[in-house]
């Protein structure tokens, strides 16, 4: 499923097998993958040229992911959009174009808060990248290494 909206396109999908022999595990053990089977992602696409991959995940148990409401799974597991596993991607061999299957209840809560998940996981990718810079962010130095201390926390920006 792809949709256009203001200056982004996004779509339900995995990487490509392609993508995880370029990246393998190890040493990137912080890109997901399950029992060889590729985790979905939102792939949003920028208007700066790149492709934000984030996976949806059945058991979140930090802040830094957009979480599911509605649907029966989410009440049960957490579930939801993960923002410490995103990957930045440029090439879009790296992505598949065939079609991923979430949950349909979930696919729904994604489209329906689109605009808010585009912001909030630029936003993530903004603070990280000020932390890296060495910049202020929204977090003091001391939590923001904490986040990524305890979440093993990498963007992955994937040419």
């Amino acid at each position: 499923m792809c949709f256009k909206e203001d200056l982004f396109d996004y779509q339900v999908l995995n990487l490509t097998d392609k993508f995880y022999s370029d990246y393998p595990d190890p040493p990137y053990e912080e890109i997901l993958k399950k029992n060889s089977r590729p985790y979905n992602c939102l792939s949003v696409q920028s208007h700066y040229g790149y492709f934000i991959c984030i996976p949806y995940r059945s058991h979140i148990n930090h802040k830094q992911a957009f979480k599911f409401k509605k649907s029966i799974r989410s009440k049960r597991t957490n579930s939801g959009l993960d923002y410490s596993k995103i990957v930045i991607i440029k090439n879009s061999e790296y992505i598949s174009t065939t079609e991923a299957i979430v949950d349909k209840d979930e696919f729904n809560e994604t489209r329906d808060n689109i605009e808010y998940i585009k912001k909030d996981a630029q936003k993530y990718i903004d603070n990280y990248v000020d932390y890296l810079m060495g910049k202020t962010t929204k977090y003091d130095k001391r939590e923001f290494e904490r986040i990524i201390d305890i979440l093993h926390c990498n963007i992955f920006i994937m040419n």
